[in-house]
């Protein structure tokens, strides 16, 4: 029997009781990005993007001009402050092409053929207004898609995730190694540009999968199997470090191994998120809170989801929202346990407490810490069925709902029943008064 929760027909919590679904892919979906408060864009395995309105679930673009599959996806707006705000998206493809596409218009505004590899990852740097495409190589470019520079040639497996941070520098994820590049440039002249490596990082054990900033101070990473490391953002110096998963009863003095014969997909760190207090951890088929003061694991549910993990988000109030490759959506709540009733979590999870050197007296003030912090555990608030396999990704949009994106070619987006009953009432009402029929009887 699977040893995953469950919660009843009674999802008191879930407000997700409408569903509207939305079809305009023939392959997977992967991708949905954010266009603004109403708009988002979706991606996958079709080459196709489609642009939707969140509110009304309507298709307002599909755009066409990729022949591969969408490997990355990115919101580029201007930053202009003197004239109107233009939403761009970019798209990089299987095809080893990059299109900039103009979602007011739905036009092709600018497509780039020149790579020697398929481009993996973009991240646009606002400030310097510029953006970088990650594949064999590091490529700057700037709004018209000139390129600015580029770094000498990486690796053939490339660039698996970049993150933006202070003083001009990038992270960068090639394979098991994190390189930090430093840009330098004043002005859109391709002369004036140029990124160089500052440090190579080697303290992962297997290729790197997530990589999140959480402010301008720290940043984290995540590996196949089942490593996190948080990082100074400024000197980049590791500040903790975890790679236990799977095993609570490893001794805190001691540096735990990395265990071969476990199977990657139980200790795979397949996605990060934070909210600058905690991490959230998608690892293998469960989810782990890590709190960064504590450099602890302050909750944790093992076995999340019947599968795989494969998107988690914290939202604005103690909620947190998780989606697997068993196709399901699952809200959690985050609260506080009893003081009787709590149970530490075993050492093995996310413990620095004397971390590769025996220190009796640091493990005894952790151990007192430890005793005296009240802990939290997660409580499955609500499961959102609708997809018939794996839920890729999702978007919160506040009132107007939550997208999810899947295997199974779908959109859905998920309404606030209560929400939208009333919003129909009141559209009904002021038809009803407008018409004149509505009539005041005493």
């Amino acid at each position: 029997k699977s040893s995953v929760q469950t919660v009843g027909e009674e999802q008191i919590q879930n407000p997700y009781t409408e569903l509207l679904v939305l079809k305009g892919h023939q392959d997977i979906v992967r991708f949905l990005v954010q266009i603004d408060d109403y708009r988002f864009a979706s991606a996958g395995d079709d080459g196709i993007i489609c642009l939707w309105n969140a509110q009304t679930g309507e298709k307002l673009f599909e755009l066409h001009g990729h022949t591969h599959k969408i490997t990355a996806i990115a919101p580029f707006s201007s930053s202009d402050a003197f004239e109107e705000k233009n939403h761009l998206i970019i798209t990089a493809s299987a095809d080893r092409t990059v299109i900039v596409w103009d979602c007011t218009s739905g036009r092709q505004v600018q497509k780039v053929s020149c790579f020697h590899s398929t481009v993996k990852c973009l991240t646009v740097l606002q400030r310097l207004d510029v953006w970088l495409s990650g594949g064999s190589d590091l490529c700057v470019w700037n709004r018209k898609l000139d390129l600015l520079c580029k770094s000498s040639h990486l690796t053939d497996a490339g660039i698996s995730a970049l993150v933006e941070l202070p003083k001009n520098c990038v992270a960068v994820a090639v394979g098991r190694e994190l390189i930090i590049f430093r840009l330098s440039g004043s002005n859109n002249e391709s002369e004036g540009w140029n990124v160089f490596e500052v440090k190579r990082l080697v303290d992962h054990q297997d290729n790197i999968l997530s990589l999140v900033s959480i402010n301008d101070l720290t940043f984290v990473t995540g590996s196949h199997v089942g490593e996190l490391i948080v990082w100074d953002a400024l000197d980049w110096t590791k500040q903790a470090s975890e790679c236990n998963f799977w095993d609570s009863s490893v001794h805190p003095d001691v540096q735990p191994e990395i265990k071969l014969s476990q199977s990657p997909n139980e200790t795979s760190v397949q996605h990060l998120t934070s909210d600058e207090e905690c991490v959230f951890a998608a690892v293998g088929k469960g989810i782990y809170v890590y709190n960064l003061q504590m450099k602890r694991v302050i909750a944790c549910q093992r076995t999340a989801h019947d599968s795989s993990v494969l998107h988690i988000e914290k939202l604005p109030n103690r909620q947190l929202i998780s989606c697997s490759e068993d196709g399901s959506v699952r809200i959690w709540e985050l609260r506080e346990k009893q003081q009787l009733a709590a149970e530490p979590v075993g050492a093995g999870f996310f413990n620095m407490w004397g971390f590769g050197r025996a220190n009796k007296q640091a493990n005894q003030t952790a151990k007192k810490m430890q005793e005296s912090t009240p802990m939290y555990f997660l409580e499955l608030v609500g499961d959102l069925i609708g997809h018939s396999s794996a839920v890729q990704m999702f978007l919160y949009f506040g009132e107007l709902g939550l997208a999810t994106c899947s295997a199974d070619h779908l959109i859905i987006l998920w309404k606030d029943g209560e929400r939208e009953s009333s919003l129909r009432s009141l559209t009904l009402f002021q038809k009803l008064a407008q018409n004149g029929d509505l009539q005041l009887k005493l």
